[in-house]
């Protein structure tokens, strides 16, 4: 495997530049049948994972693999590869997309989400490959040493697989493989970030060929996470996203006193994110768009339209219209929100105001945001240095903390006009929100927004650190050895 860049540099791309440059890469011709015996697993070991994920029986799966096979005759596999696909993204490209995989690579080697889970896959199809390697095989041990994974989904599938890889990280089962990206969502920031395109390409069955061969070869990238926990008084009900589960034991730093009275009894949520975190009005227009989009999914026909939809909707709402009207919700921050952060290098918690004017706080890992604007910007060294910031990075320990004033605000910064509204820099994070006329907030974790209620009494407290271990990424961009 390749070593792992030290640092990840992250360039936000045009979708139309992405589509007309995985034109002309998919335009060179490439064999199909060598595509498909580079990428090939042998047969018997594509069976015996895919007996194990399918009866959730790793023992059964080795047994029966060691008992019809002879391995003396097996070839070593040379750039194993296995493929993630959520069909029910891309429109009516994820059932063809998924058809056009199988029939460029085995059929074992292709999952479809709705079918197969991610944690399935790990536990059990990995779990096969190693108990052979345990037991000997030497063509297990390379499949497991060499394989790679490929994601066909939106950037919430992508994160949903780089989260079940990452619990190989905690078991010590290494190594962890690498993902690659072939973009069906409407943002796909994380496929941009990495060199793989902000759109699916209008030809794209032929670039589906190239997109495979290039996650063979592609060099390696690192990737931080978070791990955000949320905390809030027994009582308060909350519909959380499926990117937050709930948590029996997830204690706060207690190294940032908390101020006033707590509760006796807390629920607490946790989850991971890649992209970013937001809290505020984008959340809660995210929020409203969700659940109209949930009413009426004959809107939902694709990227194009759902960007549309979203535009007209957001400006129906008080996003643009805050002096006119007197909603205590269409406020600023500033008047629930406290707002701590841990700086590079620091242990100790510091409080930073939050503007007056800000009414969405965003902590964002990458660079690429709602589908690939740069709203932190590209900043001089001499400002970097005036604020005490450091050039931003999707593998260096910090998150990039802004804010959005208003929807107009929003829309330069949106199309690059302007920077947004810089407060910090952070390797944690600790908010406490506390309503008083507010009777709920708005967050979103990577596209996933909810509905979060407040309490008048206690604070509801959310904490961001980084997870100790970094995603593997293989970076598109750069097309080694072909």
């Amino acid at each position: 495997m390749d070593s792992p860049s030290s640092t990840t540099r992250i360039a936000a791309r045009s979708s139309v530049i992405d589509s007309f440059r995985s034109c002309a890469l998919s335009g060179m011709r490439i064999d199909k049948e060598e595509l498909r015996r580079r990428l090939s697993i042998p047969e018997y070991l594509r069976h015996a994972m895919r007996n194990a994920v399918k009866r959730k029986n790793v023992d059964e799966a080795v047994t029966e693999a060691l008992v019809i096979v002879d391995r003396h005759d097996v070839v070593e596999p040379e750039l194993p590869v296995v493929v993630f696909v959520n069909s029910r993204s891309g429109g009516r490209h994820g059932p063809e997309l998924k058809e056009r995989l199988q029939q460029l690579m085995a059929e074992e080697q292709v999952f479809d989400l709705s079918e197969v889970k991610p944690h399935e896959f790990v536990r059990y199809g990995l779990g096969c490959l190693e108990k052979l390697a345990d037991l000997g095989d030497s063509c297990a041990k390379e499949t497991r040493q060499k394989i790679r994974v490929v994601v066909a989904g939106g950037d919430g599938t992508v994160g949903w697989v780089l989260g079940s890889l990452g619990e190989l990280n905690k078991l010590g089962r290494e190594p962890v493989p690498p993902v690659a990206i072939i973009p069906l969502g409407t943002g796909n920031d994380l496929a941009r970030s990495f060199g793989w395109g902000g759109s699916f390409p209008f030809n794209w069955k032929s670039a589906v060929k190239r997109t495979l061969l290039r996650a063979t070869s592609g060099p390696i990238c690192r990737l931080d996470s978070w791990h955000v926990v949320i905390q809030m008084p027994v009582g308060v009900v909350v519909d959380p996203p499926h990117s937050l589960k709930p948590a029996d034991e997830c204690a706060l730093d207690e190294g940032l006193q908390i101020e006033g009275d707590l509760p006796e009894k807390v629920v607490s949520y946790e989850g991971v994110f890649y992209n970013y975190f937001s809290l505020g009005m984008d959340a809660q227009v995210a929020y409203g768009f969700h659940h109209l989009r949930n009413e009426k999914p004959y809107l939902a026909q694709g990227p194009i339209t759902n960007k549309l939809i979203y535009s007209g909707y957001t400006c129906t709402q008080g996003w643009f219209l805050t002096p006119c009207i007197s909603d205590p919700s269409l406020r600023g921050l500033k008047n629930i929100l406290r707002l701590h952060v841990k700086k590079v290098n620091c242990s100790e918690w510091e409080h930073i105001p939050v503007p007056t004017s800000v009414r969405a706080i965003v902590a964002l890992n990458l660079h690429n945001y709602a589908s690939g604007r740069n709203p932190w910007g590209n900043l001089s060294p001499e400002y970097l240095e005036k604020r005490g910031f450091v050039e931003a990075h999707a593998d260096d320990g910090l998150l990039e903390i802004f804010g959005l004033k208003q929807g107009w605000h929003a829309s330069f910064v949106m199309v690059e006009l302007i920077s947004a509204k810089h407060i910090a820099q952070a390797a944690a994070i600790r908010l406490e929100i506390r309503g008083g006329e507010w009777k709920d907030a708005y967050m979103q974790m990577d596209g996933e927004p909810w509905k979060q209620p407040m309490n008048t009494d206690y604070s509801t407290f959310v904490e961001i650190k980084r997870v100790p271990f970094q995603s593997l990424m293989i970076n598109g961009e750069k097309l080694s050895g072909i």
